[in-house]
């Protein structure tokens, strides 16, 4: 399981000297300190520098040097291999872990699988999509999800829609 795992994306040029706007798709700007080398549609781009921002982030990286570079790569992804996150606490899980896993009920009925996790404030909410495409959504909670591991998520029957 070392997917990549998309950390930000690219939304534009900021200024003439080749920094780019990220949209976050983590923690904010400082976790992306972490990382020194994200792959980047095909290439790899090294992290000079990176700040927060009004929604997002700025960053620069040794291979863009002009507004003209910075541009071309809107719309690209910032990603890292699974491997390279940091370790995960007790009952801790990354979303992009989760996502794709298959999903049973407490009794044993097969229920679809993880689409997204979402966390509208009040904590993580997955999306489970039937297989007929129908989707539910579960709270991320003990008393829900009683066990998930890397081979899949345990839905309480109570909670299944």
């Amino acid at each position: 399981m070392d997917r990549p795992v998309t950390l930000a994306a690219i939304a534009g040029a900021h200024g003439v000297r080749g920094e780019v706007r990220l949209k976050l798709f983590g923690e904010g700007a400082d976790a992306l300190r972490a990382f020194s080398v994200f792959e980047a549609g095909g290439r790899k781009l090294t992290l000079k520098s990176v700040r927060p921002a009004n929604q997002g982030a700025v960053a620069s990286f040794t291979e863009i040097t002009d507004r003209g570079a910075a541009e071309a790569l809107r719309g690209t992804l910032l990603t890292v291999p699974r491997s390279a996150l940091p370790p995960l606490g007790e009952g801790e899980y990354y979303h992009h872990d989760l996502i794709g896993l298959p999903c049973v009920s407490t009794d044993g009925t097969a229920l679809g699988h993880v689409a997204a996790v979402e966390n509208f404030g009040a904590g993580d909410i997955i999306e489970i999509e039937k297989p007929e495409g129908k989707r539910f959504m579960v709270p991320m909670n003990a008393q829900a999800v009683p066990e998930w591991n890397e081979n899949g998520v345990v839905v309480d029957a109570a909670f299944v829609e």
